[in-house]
């Protein structure tokens, strides 16, 4: 018991508060970064959509000529 209340006393509650905010940061970031790749993959899948929307009108454009 002695042991911690002198890690607590001086530099050991600065390390706590570093070690907190830190963590704190990271998780922020991190949540972050999953929302950017979410909104990447659904950008990537509305630009797949719009491809093969496009593909279909490029082949129906193509039978329509050839008759």
């Amino acid at each position: 018991m002695h042991d911690i209340m002198n890690f607590l006393d001086g530099n050991g509650i600065w390390v706590m508060i570093i070690a907190v905010v830190a963590i704190g940061s990271f998780f922020k970031f991190r949540s972050r970064e999953l929302r950017v790749h979410q909104e990447m993959r659904a950008k990537e899948m509305e630009h797949l959509q719009k491809m093969k929307e496009l593909e279909i009108e490029l082949e129906k454009t193509k039978k329509q000529s050839a008759t």
